[in-house]
């Protein structure tokens, strides 16, 4: 079984470029794959091994690094989410294009136990803080869709729809939590008087609350090769269009839009000939590798950006 570890600090890291060429040979030495980012305001990432090379990972950021403090998930996969081992340097380990610090400012966290409880209140606005792929696939019940493409959205969508708000208690989630620092942090800059965000994100709210008490409805769609996890954080139902990487179930692979590897209901008009040939010809590679037992670096889902992860 491979342990899957989505982790992220917010820490002044001043010295970060030199740290990554360290991680990247430790990482390496432990057959971790996957995506770490690195800053001068922290670290963000998901990562996969095996149980030993995961603890051993963790335990090395703690030890050259300013990471005792790491808010950290984990699930399971039957198989290796990645094909590779990133690790990158950045301005931001998430992006939101204002100025908006969580290591000097955040919103009230909330543990899973406690958030049914505090969404459920008629005052709270409750704000899915992920892009519109994601929630289609799922949401807490009752929860406004903001229908972001980018995280960068949110900036706009708050000023046009949030603003009038100011006073009422606002509650937002995200798939790790990492998001929510960055917009309760925008938030509480903006004058907002009460704001709460989910510790641990959906992922924290999964592993520990059981479905019949729970809130949330429909699957968790993740950034690997898995595409969404359910309660109690098992292998979700979705499948992903390798023409264009959005998530897709059963309903879309039935439609006459629908072609192994090559498009999806979502995709199916979007790209030129040129394109499709292209993507045709990767799926054949994908599947002569198959045949032949050996694996295919088309075969993975490097499905969206890490920096709108979380």
């Amino acid at each position: 079984m491979i342990v899957v570890a989505a982790l992220y600090q917010f820490v002044e890291l001043p010295n970060y470029q030199k740290l990554r060429s360290s991680i990247k040979a430790f990482c390496e030495v432990q057959g971790i794959k996957g995506t770490l980012l690195l800053a001068s305001e922290g670290i963000n990432g998901t990562i996969a091994g095996s149980r030993v090379a995961i603890d051993a990972v963790v335990e090395y950021l703690k030890k050259i690094g300013p990471f005792q403090n790491l808010e950290y998930k984990e699930s399971e996969a039957k198989t290796m989410p990645f094909m590779r081992l990133k690790i990158k340097l950045k301005k931001e380990i998430v992006t939101l294009g204002v100025d908006a610090d969580p290591r000097q400012m955040v919103g009230s966290y909330v543990s899973p136990n406690d958030w049914n409880e505090l969404i459920s209140r008629s005052d709270v606005i409750t704000v899915d803080t992920r892009n519109d792929y994601e929630v289609m696939l799922g949401t807490f019940k009752g929860a406004v869709n903001p229908k972001t493409a980018t995280f960068k959205d949110f900036v706009e969508y708050t000023e046009k729809n949030l603003m009038q708000h100011k006073d009422k208690p606002i509650a937002m989630y995200c798939t790790g939590g990492i998001r929510c620092e960055r917009s309760t942090s925008y938030l509480k800059a903006k004058g907002f008087k009460e704001v709460y965000h989910l510790k641990g994100g959906i992922l924290k709210y999964l592993e520990e609350i059981p479905e019949e008490k729970s809130l949330w409805e429909g699957e968790c769609f993740v950034f690997d090769q898995r595409v969404a996890v359910k309660h109690g954080l098992e292998l979700g139902s979705y499948d992903m269009c390798y023409g264009c990487r959005m998530p897709i179930n059963d309903e879309d692979k039935a439609t006459e839009y629908f072609l192994e590897g090559v498009h999806c209901p979502h995709c199916y008009e979007s790209h030129n000939d040129k394109h499709y040939a292209r993507v045709k010809e990767r799926h054949k590679q994908v599947q002569l590798a198959k045949a032949k037992g050996q694996k295919h670096i088309g075969d993975v889902s490097e499905t969206r950006p890490i920096a709108s992860r979380g």
